[in-house]
């Protein structure tokens, strides 16, 4: 007789771990409804997860293991195809929005949101990417974009950035065992940013930060926690080490403003000033060169990794876009032996598979703001203080906007997508600055990769994961093979 509870005790143990789990999902969801009171409108539908760590398991999971895209579709059919849902993520509730009218308002409307990074990206970022005052923000682009992703600049770079491609190329090829592509290719992104910055310096400007800046790049998700033995603490301690380095190089710099030579971009940015005369401060040069090493490092690197691994993958595709390279060297004069940046402009074909592999690939999942006040969209509240993700990434990888999303094809570019439904550097005011230049890098990397070489992978199914960024989980472990 006493087996036949056994059934009923497990029965009524599974029922109570139901009842609690529910109960505490509601729960937390209750607590912020009660905390925020009565709005005029209603919070967007969604769930708010567990207590204090909210949907960051069921994110992680599905990110880092599984199908990204099985998150925010999980929103989509619990609650219907809003495009706007509540949730709470890395340590925030949080608003997500995923529709390209949506997006672009929350976007573009710096009046009302601010940047909403998580707080270790936020810090060790610097000054330039907290600056809240959007005339602040405008003035330092002004002065900064164009020295170093204007036409002209750019022009500039062509020779610096093919002169490092190619030498790092014939290197791979050189070698009679597979590489970490990733890995190579994220040098070949830090020296093109030091060397930009530094100039004749740029070896020696490399020796000095390089490990520093890695200890920077591994903490920028990481859990603020100041404390030693913590991720975020050893990141501030090389940010130190790494802003005083900078410094002194910088200021070493403006010591020998006359020296003789091609001007770097330090050069520049020390020289430069705003309509009221103003020059910018030693510690703003800093955070620059920080900033664009942040934002350009690791998604310049992934772009190149992914646009090779696409070609490589799609025989049709290579073959179109090799014929396109082939015919620009068929017609440049027998005196030229280099790209330039006519050149590179006139790769149409080639600028589609960049677009197709950022559409893909999402490099950045999603955008983050904060609204610094309650916000009506559509009928919903955004309360102020709240998180507010721009989930690209459902816009990218939507049939609505793209058919057949899942298929990698550089034709549907022969159309103009529409406005809003392709973000992968942003849109308004904070667009990163550096799109042109990530992607003068990669045109630059693919065409001489078309004319004279081949991947050969060595786990070709390898599983993807797509945290901290969208990778094989082998880095893409390769041969480079030089051909004919």
């Amino acid at each position: 007789m006493e087996l036949d509870w056994l059934p009923v005790s497990a029965a009524f143990l599974l029922g109570s771990y139901a009842f609690v789990f529910k109960f505490l999902r509601k729960a937390n969801g209750w607590y912020y409804e009660f905390k925020l009171g009565q709005k005029e409108n209603p919070l967007p539908p969604g769930d708010m997860g567990w207590p204090l760590v909210g949907n960051l398991f069921a994110f992680t999971k599905a990110f880092k293991f599984g199908d990204p895209d099985s998150f925010i579709n999980n929103l989509m059919s619990r609650y219907g195809k809003t495009g706007i849902y509540k949730t709470h993520l890395f340590g925030n509730p949080t608003i997500i929005v995923c529709t390209p009218e949506m997006c672009r308002r929350v976007l573009t409307d710096d009046q009302h949101f601010r940047l909403g990074y998580p707080k270790a990206s936020m810090t060790l970022a610097g000054t330039l990417l907290r600056t809240d005052s959007p005339e602040e923000h405008k003035r330092l682009r002004r002065l900064t974009t164009a020295p170093i992703v204007g036409h002209n600049a750019l022009a500039v770079y062509v020779d610096f950035v093919e002169d490092i491609i190619v030498n790092s190329l014939e290197e791979w090829a050189s070698m009679n065992h597979p590489i970490d592509l990733l890995k190579e290719m994220k040098e070949i992104t830090f020296k093109v940013i030091v060397g930009i910055f530094s100039g004749s310096d740029t070896n020696s400007v490399i020796a000095k930060i390089g490990y520093l800046f890695t200890i920077l790049v591994n903490a920028i998700m990481s859990l603020p926690i100041n404390i030693p033995g913590f991720t975020f603490h050893k990141a501030l301690q090389a940010r130190k080490k790494l802003a005083t380095t900078v410094k002194s190089f910088v200021g070493e710099r403006k010591k020998d403003a006359q020296r003789d030579g091609k001007k770097d971009l330090v050069d520049i940015l020390l020289e430069i000033k705003d309509e009221n005369g103003q020059k910018l401060k030693e510690n703003d040069i800093v955070d620059l060169l920080i900033m664009f090493l942040l934002a350009g490092y690791e998604s310049t690197s992934v772009a190149m990794m992914w646009s090779t691994i696409y070609l490589t993958e799609h025989p049709q595709i290579t073959k179109k876009a090799k014929e396109e390279q082939e015919e620009i060297i068929k017609t440049r004069p027998s005196s030229q032996k280099r790209l330039n940046i006519r050149e590179i402009k006139q790769m149409t074909y080639l600028a589609k598979v960049i677009d197709e592999m950022l559409r893909k690939t999402s490099l950045v999942f999603a955008t983050f703001r904060e609204a610094q006040v309650d916000v009506n969209i559509n009928g919903y509240t955004i309360p102020k203080g709240w998180r507010v993700l721009n989930w690209a990434r459902a816009i990218h990888m939507n049939p609505e906007y793209h058919p057949n999303p899942q298929q990698f094809n550089p034709s549907r570019w022969d159309e103009y997508a529409k406005v809003g439904s392709f973000l992968p550097f942003g849109i308004g005011s904070r667009q990163c600055p550096g799109m042109d230049l990530a992607k003068l890098q990669i045109s630059i990397f693919l065409h001489y990769f078309l004319l004279n070489y081949k991947l050969e992978r060595v786990n070709p199914e390898c599983r993807i994961t797509y945290l901290p960024v969208t990778r094989p989980v082998d880095n893409c472990l390769a041969k480079v093979v030089k051909v004919a």
